[in-house]
C-alpha cells in the first residue's frame, strides 16, 4: 500500500494537505470479491422472498388478514390461517430456548474458563459435533426414548403446578395414579426440549467464542484485587460476553422456529390454539408444510408458500437481529 500526498481543490502552497492511501492491487480484489459475496448472499434471500411471495399471493389475496387469525387449515374449503401453527411454533422455539440457553452458559463457561486446555480442545470438539447430527436423528430419539421417560415428569408438573394456566392438562386426573398418560405425550414441552437439545451446541459455540475474548487485563486485574474465579466470570467475563449471549441466544432462536423433522415426528398435529405446554398437541409452521405438502392442491400449495413467507419473515427478522448483536459482541462492545 503507497501513500500520497494530494493538496485540497483551491489550497495554496501553505494549505493543509490531504492524504490519500492507495490499497493496491490485492486489496482492491479483495474488497470486490467481499463486496460481490455480500451483494449474492442479499441477491439470493430476495430471490428466495419474491419467489415465495409469488407462488403464496393467490392465497394472500383470498384470505387478505384473516390468515393471521384463522385457526383452522381447510384452503380448498376457504377456511385457512396460521394463527395456531403459528401460536405453536412461538411457545416451542420459547420452550427450547428456556431449555438451551442455561446448557449452553453452563457449557460454554466451563469450556472456557475450567476445562483443562487438552480437555477443552476434546470438548469443543464434541459440541460441534453435536451441531452437525441431522435433526431426524434428534426427532427419533425423542419419538421413541426421550418421550416416554419424560411423561411421569409431565404428570407431576401438571398435578403440583396445574394451577399455572399454560402448565393445566384437560382431561387428566392428578387423583388416579392409573389415569391414561397419552394427555401428555407429543406435547409442546416435548418438542421444546427436543429442538433445545438440537439449538444448544449452537448457542453454546457463540458464548464461549465470546468468553474465551474477555481481556487478560481485566482478568488479572480481578484476581489481584481478592477475586475467586467465579468471582472474576462474574465481574469480567460474563459483562463482556453479555452481547454475545444474547446474539447466541437470538441465533437459537432463529433455529427453533424453523426446525422441520424433529418437531414433525413428535408432535400430534393439531389446528387450534393450544397454549397448555404439557398436553399432547401442537403445531408449527415448518411441520405444516411437512405434512401437507404431499396432498396439497394447486390453490392448497400456494397457502403453504404463504405460511413458508411468514416463517420466511419471521426467522429473518430473528437472525439480522442476532448478527448486529454478534458482530457488536466480537468487537468488544459488549465491554462495559
Amino acid at each position: 500500500m503507497t501513500t500520497r500526498i494530494e493538496e485540497r481543490p483551491g489550497a495554496g502552497s501553505e494549505g493543509p494537505r490531504r492524504l490519500y492511501a492507495d490499497p493496491g492491487l490485492p486489496d482492491r480484489i479483495f474488497r470486490g470479491v467481499a463486496r460481490s459475496g455480500g451483494g449474492f448472499v442479499l441477491a439470493v434471500m430476495l430471490l428466495v422472498g419474491g419467489f415465495l411471495l409469488y407462488r403464496a399471493w393467490q392465497a394472500l389475496s383470498r384470505a387478505g388478514w384473516s390468515f393471521l387469525t384463522t385457526e383452522t387449515w381447510e384452503p380448498d374449503a376457504g377456511r385457512f390461517g396460521i394463527a395456531a401453527v403459528l401460536v405453536g411454533t412461538i411457545l416451542i422455539a420459547l420452550v427450547a430456548i428456556l431449555v438451551a440457553v442455561p446448557l449452553a452458559v453452563g457449557g460454554a463457561l466451563f469450556i472456557a474458563e475450567y476445562a483443562p486446555p487438552r480437555v477443552r480442545q476434546t470438548l469443543v470438539g464434541v459440541v460441534d459435533l453435536m451441531a452437525a447430527v441431522p435433526s431426524v436423528v434428534y426427532g427419533l430419539w425423542g419419538l421413541f426414548f426421550f418421550q416416554n421417560h419424560v411423561l411421569g415428569t409431565a404428570r407431576w408438573i401438571s398435578t403440583y403446578f396445574g394451577w399455572v394456566p399454560f402448565l393445566a392438562v384437560d382431561g387428566a386426573d392428578p387423583r388416579d395414579p392409573l389415569a391414561n398418560a397419552t394427555v401428555y405425550a407429543s406435547s409442546t414441552l416435548i418438542a421444546g426440549i427436543v429442538v433445545a437439545l438440537m439449538v444448544a451446541p449452537i448457542v453454546c459455540s457463540v458464548m464461549r467464542e465470546v468468553f474465551s475474548q474477555a481481556p487478560v487485563g481485566e482478568r488479572e486485574g480481578a484476581y489481584a484485587l481478592g477475586a475467586t474465579r467465579w468471582g472474576m466470570i462474574r465481574s469480567v467475563v460474563l459483562p463482556f460476553g453479555k452481547g454475545g449471549m444474547i446474539g447466541g441466544t437470538m441465533l437459537g432462536l432463529g433455529r427453533a422456529l424453523g426446525e422441520t423433522i424433529g418437531v414433525y415426528l413428535v408432535i400430534s398435529p393439531i389446528f387450534d390454539i393450544q397454549w397448555h405446554v404439557l398436553q399432547s398437541g401442537t403445531s408449527s409452521i415448518s411441520s405444516l408444510i411437512a405434512l401437507r405438502y404431499g396432498e396439497a392442491s394447486e390453490f392448497g400449495m400456494s397457502a403453504l408458500m404463504a405460511a413458508g413467507l411468514a416463517l420466511f419473515l419471521m426467522t429473518l427478522v430473528v437472525n439480522f437481529a442476532a448478527s448486529s448483536i454478534v458482530a457488536r459482541s466480537r468487537s468488544g462492545a459488549a465491554s462495559e
